[in-house]
């Protein structure tokens, strides 16, 4: 009798631990993210705006020695803010200018030094993970090239500028599994220069930059604040690859996959996180990588092979944007502070934060995902690497119909990296694999790859 009531709870404890192995880890919202939305403060944004627009001009060809005026009085003033930070975190920070002389081009009429401000927050547990993030701290009247003229830049970009600086501040405070860069880059209205130098010299450098969020015209123009889309913030993030390979071309008209690249699954991380948070302002995941005829700090990192989305407000206005300040024929043009809502670029600011701190607390992304091919069946074949986080608690496949936008449905397969979906043919859905922690914490979904 005794034998046989042990062998029975040998049975009962077996089956309860295969069973916990395939229950996923909740995830509960995070106490610190919960108060990090609450120190984000409107009124650090609008100051740290109003001081970029009192530089007189940021543009990229203006003044690099006066202290009072001028993209370098903007450049010193935006490092000196990274430096009070990192005092004030107990030296938590890497605070540096990234300096490189561009050449003469189009929008640059003579060889000129641009200067990307830096401040990094090294990861605890999984360092050489990077996630950046971006504001283009120059600005420009109608000619990018005219250094002189008075060009505010309150909405583009001192509001996206003004968010990092806000998250430097109050992030810089916590620890994170993996690193965060807050950066705030020149050149944009030239060409994209600094970002583009940032992102190619990370790429010679084979840094593991898992994705990039760059925050361009984030102001939520005053003139549009009875827009029906006055709570939401677009998320712009590409289809197609912008550094897809013929030979992979080839493979993603063979079996679908225009909706899956990785900056698409960051879009919808960024939606997915951002909704267990924030409930009266939402991101709108826009299926593009830029508005027409424009672009932004994400695609140098898109071209070169990194995940990356760009925030922009949900509704513009271009009497606002790129013009000299002037009133002409009883209209104001002009990028001036009083066409910003502080409080929309607070709760921009606090998307970035959610993401950023979800994203960076989750465990890395799966690699070398694949759907198998070798055999016909009407079954899904799955396989992937093992990740070598610590606190890994195993992983989740996704699916959804070819028609969905979204990932619809989930389930927890364990610490395994092999999985077969029985009677659900690859043929009829799209998969997907991401990673989960013991703590609940899901990374980025990965697409996987054909393979036999």
């Amino acid at each position: 009798m005794k034998n046989t009531i042990c062998v029975t709870a040998f049975l009962l404890l077996s089956f309860v631990s295969v069973f916990s192995q395939n229950v996923a880890p909740a995830q509960r919202p995070d106490p610190e993210i919960q108060k990090m939305l609450k120190e984000i403060s409107a009124k650090n944004v609008e100051a740290s705006i109003r001081k970029l627009v009192s530089f007189g001009t940021r543009n990229t060809l203006s003044e690099q020695d006066n202290p009072t005026r001028g993209i370098g009085a903007a450049r010193d003033w935006i490092f000196s803010e990274f430096q009070r930070f990192n005092t004030e975190c107990g030296g938590c920070l890497v605070v540096e200018k990234q300096s490189f002389t561009q050449p003469k081009a189009a929008r640059i009429p003579e060889p000129t030094v641009l200067t990307n401000v830096l401040a990094t927050l090294k990861g605890t547990t999984d360092p050489d993970r990077i996630y950046v993030v971006s504001g283009h701290y120059d600005s420009m009247c109608t000619s990018p090239t005219d250094a002189k003229c008075d060009a505010p830049g309150a909405n583009d970009d001192a509001s996206g500028t003004a968010a990092v600086i806000e998250l430097a501040r109050v992030m810089s405070k916590r620890k994170f599994d993996a690193t965060i860069v807050f950066m705030a880059v020149p050149g944009e209205e030239q060409g994209l220069l600094g970002a583009a130098y940032y992102a190619e010299e990370a790429k010679k450098k084979a840094m593991n930059i898992e994705a990039m969020i760059t925050n361009d015209i984030i102001g939520g123009v005053t003139t549009h604040k009875n827009s029906q889309f006055r709570n939401r913030l677009r998320v712009f993030a590409e289809g197609v690859p912008s550094d897809e390979t013929p030979q992979q071309a080839g493979t993603r008209r063979s079996v679908g996959g225009e909706n899956d690249s990785p900056a698409r699954q960051l879009g919808r991380y960024v939606k997915e996180q951002s909704a267990r948070y924030m409930k009266t302002f939402s991101p709108w995941v826009i299926y593009r990588r830029d508005r027409y005829g424009r672009g932004g700090d994400h695609i140098p990192f898109l071209e070169r092979g990194f995940a990356a989305v760009r925030f922009t407000e949900a509704d513009e206005d271009y009497t606002h944007q790129h013009q000299n300040v002037r009133t002409e024929n009883g209209v104001f043009y002009g990028d001036t502070p009083e066409f910003v809502d502080f409080e929309y670029v607070a709760n921009a600011t606090r998307i970035n934060m959610v993401t950023l701190a979800s994203i960076a607390n989750a465990p890395a992304k799966p690699k070398n995902v694949g759907i198998i091919t070798g055999r016909l069946t009407n079954d899904t074949d799955l396989k992937w690497d093992a990740n070598t986080d610590a606190d890994l608690a195993g992983y989740e496949v996704v699916w959804r119909d070819t028609t969905a936008a979204d990932w619809t449905t989930s389930k927890f397969v364990g610490n395994v990296t092999t999985y077969t979906a029985a009677k659900m043919s690859k043929d009829n859905y799209f998969f997907g694999v991401r990673a989960v922690d013991k703590s609940g914490n899901r990374s980025p979904v990965v697409y996987p790859r054909p393979t036999r």
